[in-house]
């Protein structure tokens, strides 16, 4: 879900921010690069920089990985443009809500699943 949700949250931060523009072939760039940066980062900060991570931690965490990984997506995409740092404040937090929307409902997603496997073993 996690491309999804980056996929989601750079076409709604293009629709929504002047200041930010993005072609059709950079949008696929751009949520591939964006998701395997995000995920570097989140992995360096949680496993190497950062011992036992708090709720409040982690949330911090995910805005500052996101923050990271539009600035970097920025630079390696050509046809990705964000002009200015409240674009780029705007950018991050509608990002960083569309990843965790769809991660909340991957997960449950996941969740249901197990428990119609789980009810149909049961019903055997």
């Amino acid at each position: 879900m996690g491309l999804a949700g980056a996929a989601i949250g750079l076409v709604v931060s293009a629709l929504a921010l002047s200041g930010l523009s993005i072609s059709a072939t950079a949008l696929v760039e751009s949520t591939v690069v964006f998701w395997l940066v995000h995920l570097a980062v989140q992995f360096l900060a949680l496993r190497v920089l950062i011992r036992q991570p708090s709720v409040a931690l982690a949330g911090l965490l995910a805005i500052g990985s996101t923050i990271v990984a539009l600035i970097v997506v920025t630079l390696v995409v050509p046809g990705l443009h964000v002009h200015g740092a409240t674009t780029y404040l705007f950018a991050t937090l509608i990002i960083w809500l569309a990843t965790a929307a769809a991660d909340f409902v991957g997960h449950r997603m996941i969740r249901e699943r197990r428990l119609d496997r789980r009810e149909e073993r049961r019903n055997r």
